[in-house]
């Protein structure tokens, strides 16, 4: 893989940061892959019409009568 010299330098630099700061570093990382793959705007007006769709509406309401009686059972 040929890596550019900012990636070059970002690896040549990891053994200097804390654990901590690797952590966050590929916590911050994995944000930022899973914005670049899902827009937040496409994923949220996704939901919304997911919401707004009889069909999906129809189906949570079958489920929440199908786990009603679970209700008492005091894990909720």
């Amino acid at each position: 893989m040929h890596l550019s010299p900012i990636a070059r330098e970002i690896q040549a630099k990891l053994p200097q940061l804390t654990l901590s700061e690797q952590t966050w570093l590929m916590e911050r990382l994995a944000q930022q892959i899973r914005q670049t793959l899902t827009p937040q705007s496409d994923w949220t007006d996704d939901l919304a019409a997911m919401a707004a769709d009889p069909q999906i509406q129809a189906e949570l309401t079958a489920i929440d009568a199908e786990f009603a009686p679970t209700e008492m059972d005091g894990l909720a």
